[in-house]
């Protein structure tokens, strides 16, 4: 049975939900079963608020995960259910979260909790500001045996009192192999230093931002883009079309460590031809 503690804060009206920054991007580059099957434990379901799905990864590191909201957002509480929540059979089975960092840029918390079923409430000592947050596990309960793969089944973030995410987003959560490598940020300029931001989203926009090291405030456009077969395009307003070329491949629905987008079309000049996947 869902927990009331799940139910309450998630069941948001759509105004709440239009009324939020929402996560435009979760993605991590392994998983559990990625290859065979990759929608059943991928890092989308941390974000929809249901007990019957969970993320799942092997190793004793597993990837990190990269979540990155539309805007910049200031996260003071995040609720945590740790384990596969799917059933409890699942849930002793697989290992489980004991503690995970979240970090933003310029600083990380640390979110530790207890081994049960259900949601549970971590403050934040400090709330973490930014749109780009990176999530690692680093301790856990074990599960039967000593491989068992890691899971956790939702994380739910909190700013201000307000939900960030919750069951009203899961519609919004498919997964798209072809999408998959795309979403996320991409680092423009100097490698180890970058001034241009290019961030793909689940809903189909991109925002472009510019952040000069020296001189003058950060600038910021929005638009669509398009996939259609390997071929990507980027609506500019006022400045047309833009196509983009994926470089450097992916391997089922995830972003080889040396990919690159090579750009072609007006704003070239502007923000330079190519970005990398690591800043």
């Amino acid at each position: 049975m869902r927990s009331p503690l799940l139910l309450l804060p998630l069941l948001a009206t759509s105004a709440l939900a239009a009324s939020t920054v929402l996560p435009g991007y979760i993605r991590a580059d392994d998983w559990l079963e990625r290859e065979s099957q990759p929608e059943r434990y991928v890092p989308l379901h941390l974000l929809d608020g249901r007990d019957t799905t969970a993320w799942c990864a092997t190793g004793e590191k597993p990837a990190p995960i990269t979540l990155g909201f539309k805007d910049a957002v200031t996260v003071d509480e995040v609720r945590v259910y740790t384990g596969d929540g799917s059933d409890r059979a699942a849930f002793k089975a697989h290992a489980r979260a004991r503690k995970l960092t979240l970090a933003s840029v310029d600083a990380s918390r640390s979110l530790t909790v207890e081994d049960k079923r259900g949601l549970q409430a971590v403050r934040l000592s400090q709330p973490l500001s930014g749109a780009r947050f990176i999530l690692e596990v680093v301790d856990r309960f074990p599960g039967a045996s000593d491989d068992a793969p890691v899971c956790v089944t939702d994380l739910v973030f909190y700013s201000g009192g307000k939900a960030l995410n919750g069951t009203w987003l899961a519609p919004k959560l498919k997964y798209d192999a072809r999408q998959a490598p795309l979403l996320g940020t991409w680092f423009g300029g100097l490698e180890g230093a970058p001034e241009g931001f290019l961030s793909f989203y689940m809903d189909g926009t991109w925002r472009y931002t510019r952040e000069p090291l020296e001189g003058g405030g950060p600038t910021s456009v929005t638009g669509t883009y398009t996939l259609s077969g390997t071929r990507l395009s980027l609506d500019v307003p006022k400045r047309g079309r833009v196509t983009a070329k994926l470089s450097g491949g992916s391997r089922e629905g995830t972003r080889s460590p040396d990919a690159s987008l090579v750009l072609e079309g007006a704003v070239v000049d502007e923000w330079g031809r190519e970005f990398r996947g690591q800043p």
